[in-house]
């Protein structure tokens, strides 16, 4: 096999998002209708949104977005 192959292979190549990922992006969009940024890393589920207040909002609201998720991961909200 040559290198163009695999290199056609892994170009075409598409992780789907992890379930976590697209529930707490829902989550987030039908109550607070509000874009997000999620991403996993490590032991941790980390949100971005672009606001102080909606983060502050969610920190609240962090059991909630656990269990929707059906996650124990950490959540780690972010402002950016």
């Amino acid at each position: 096999m040559n290198m163009e192959h695999i290199g056609d292979l892994l170009g075409k190549y598409s992780p789907a998002a992890p379930n976590e990922v697209t529930v707490i992006k829902q989550y987030i969009a039908k109550e607070f209708d509000a874009p997000s940024s999620v991403g996993i890393q490590n032991d941790a589920v980390v949100i971005t949104v672009q606001s102080a207040a909606l983060a502050n909002a969610l920190r609240l609201r962090q059991t909630a977005i656990q269990k929707a998720a059906a996650t124990d991961k950490r959540l780690l909200f972010r402002i950016g």
